[in-house]
């Protein structure tokens, strides 16, 4: 009895969803690596990304936050160790999809201990740096650290060392960014959100409450995982799952194939006025045969031999390996289909004008 190699979430029969993609548990070309480069070259709305990956980093924060704050009361008092398991399990698991998807129960948890007068001011862990250091908060990690074979989730904001500890400071230091870099109006990142959101995120930053619990944020995430559900993944599915060319690259194909196709044509009608015979004119299929097959990748967005030898476009001349089974599998069917109509097309064209007699003017 065979064993597949591949992970269970890679053997799906279907394209994944818009969560799975930015759960990190897709592969190229339908990454999260993949989708960063088409929100931002292609929808021209990468804030909305970075807005969520941003709200997700902060629930990061505070997972390391309680989890440490956590380690260090079971420390004063061992007799919790008992306890200990449970807890860190809640914190290990908080879910970090949208406010319905299952698991958030432990998230809201998490909020729930945060906006508590036990998680608040009164206790931090011990060995915190102090208020001499710098208010830095782990941000998102760079975008060639989303680039990975494996879908793994990272912690921001661990080092094997545990000196830099964050604080409770740090956690509203953090809200308060995601705040005023993407939500308040002329912010540096505005992204558009309706007013009822903002306000309530908003007074639950800046009000009484101070709140600095990642569920605060849930509303506005919630918006924006369906913006980019609905106005942005469908094109990125459609990009790079039914093909696997860039804007630019497929201009630059129809270009070369146009004046392919104009030249091939003023050539053939050339050596038809001057009689020359049909074995001549068998050259004219050089021509023809370029011209169409760049029109053809053109308006499928698909190049079938790079996708037969494995490959897809992630900028222009940049090309990396396709490792999503059912997308490979997808582009194979394409690309043969594609092929096909091409050789069809190509040698009709090219039958009409090598066998039309020939007349001198």
């Amino acid at each position: 009895m065979s064993h597949s190699p591949l992970p269970p979430e890679l053997n799906r029969n279907r394209f994944p969803n818009l969560f799975e993609v930015l759960s990190r548990k897709t592969v190229a070309p339908l990454d999260l690596f993949s989708f960063y480069i088409y929100m931002r070259d292609q929808q021209r709305s990468v804030d909305y990304l970075d807005f969520w990956l941003d709200v997700s980093q902060h629930l990061q924060l505070c997972r390391l936050y309680v989890r440490r704050l956590h380690r260090s009361v079971i420390e004063d008092t061992p007799e919790m160790e008992k306890n200990s398991k449970r807890s860190s399990y809640i914190l290990d698991n908080a879910g970090e999809g949208p406010s319905g998807e299952k698991g958030n129960v432990s998230d809201q948890r998490l909020s729930a201990f945060l906006r508590s007068d036990h998680g608040s001011r009164q206790h931090s862990p011990q060995n915190s740096q102090g208020s001499n250091q710098s208010r830095d908060f782990p941000g998102r990690p760079s975008l060639m650290t989303l680039h990975t074979d494996s879908p793994q989730d990272s912690s921001p904001g661990q080092n094997s060392s545990g000196d830099n500890q964050p604080r409770r400071e740090d956690l509203r230091a953090s809200a308060e960014k995601i705040l005023y870099t993407y939500l308040l109006p002329g912010s540096e990142r505005e992204i558009i959100i309706p007013q009822s959101i903002l306000h309530e995120v908003q007074e639950a930053i800046e009000g009484t409450d101070q709140r600095s619990d990642p569920e605060l944020f849930d509303a506005a995430k919630d918006y924006v995982f369906q913006a980019m559900e609905r106005d942005a993944f469908p094109g990125f599915l459609q990009s790079k799952g039914l093909g696997n060319l860039v804007p630019q690259s497929m201009m630059i194909r129809l270009i070369i194939g146009l004046i392919s196709f104009f030249g091939a044509v003023w050539t053939a009608f050339i050596l038809i006025f001057l009689n020359k015979s049909r074995s001549t004119r068998c050259w004219i299929i050089l021509p023809f045969t370029v011209a169409l097959y760049f029109i053809f990748t053109h308006q499928y967005m698909l190049d079938p031999i790079i996708a037969m030898v494995g490959y897809s476009e992630y900028t222009l001349f940049d090309f990396n390996r396709i490792r999503e089974p059912f997308v490979r599998k997808t582009l194979n069917a394409r690309s043969a289909t594609m092929l096909g109509l091409f050789i069809l097309v190509d040698a009709a064209v090219c039958c009409l004008f090598i066998f039309v007699p020939g007349k001198r003017l």
